[in-house]
């Protein structure tokens, strides 16, 4: 089994040498990543899970042993390919938050104003496909956010929500996550690639 080792190395390396010699040798069908961090787990996990693989994670502190083992249903799809793709939604309308406040000016109503945001995005209907949180942003998926009510009624009407491991890394916030999937910006590029439509607030 080959064994990846990307120990001090910060998103998106992980992922993207991961990605790399996944694209690379296309028979593989175990596969060993070693990283020093959570962000780089749930990234490197969630590429190889959609790559087909069975994943178990040993390891706890700063070293982590990602394993990776390709499901028998993987290997006998037709035309199977392990570089990570997402599919085109009949959703295409994709939202971008990379602050915890909207606009610039008073701190307490710029709070106030991206709480109802989030409240109001639902209006978007079927619409809406993904949410993507960067930066400050992270803030709003965060143990304490005022906003994870209707947040997790988006994610339970279908919304994606994917959230920067960096930035909740940055903030101390990996472990205070309380919902979405912690992503890469492999997911953020693609994303961008794939939407319809993308509106950014800041």
């Amino acid at each position: 089994m080959e064994l990846l080792d990307f120990k001090g190395k910060v998103c998106p390396v992980p992922v993207m040498g991961t990605k790399k010699y996944l694209d690379e040798n296309n028979n593989c069908l175990e596969l060993g990543v070693q990283v020093d961090n959570m962000a780089a787990v749930e990234n490197v996990r969630r590429l190889l899970e959609n790559n087909g693989f069975s994943v178990s994670v040993a390891g706890e502190g700063r070293e982590y042993q990602i394993f990776g083992e390709r499901r028998s249903e993987a290997l006998e799809k037709p035309g199977n390919t392990l570089s990570p793709q997402i599919a085109v939604p009949a959703r295409d309308m994709l939202v971008m938050i990379t602050s915890d406040r909207l606009g610039n000016g008073d701190e307490i109503l710029g709070k106030g104003l991206i709480k109802n945001f989030i409240l109001t995005l639902k209006e978007m209907g079927p619409a809406l496909w993904r949410i993507i949180f960067l930066n400050a942003g992270v803030k709003l998926v965060a143990e304490g956010s005022d906003s994870l009510d209707p947040l997790v009624e988006l994610e339970n009407e279908g919304v994606s929500i994917l959230v920067c491991g960096t930035c909740l890394n940055h903030y101390g916030l990996l472990e205070k996550k309380k919902i979405g999937e912690t992503t890469n910006m492999l997911d953020v590029v693609t994303s961008l690639e794939t939407a319809g439509k993308v509106i950014t607030i800041s």
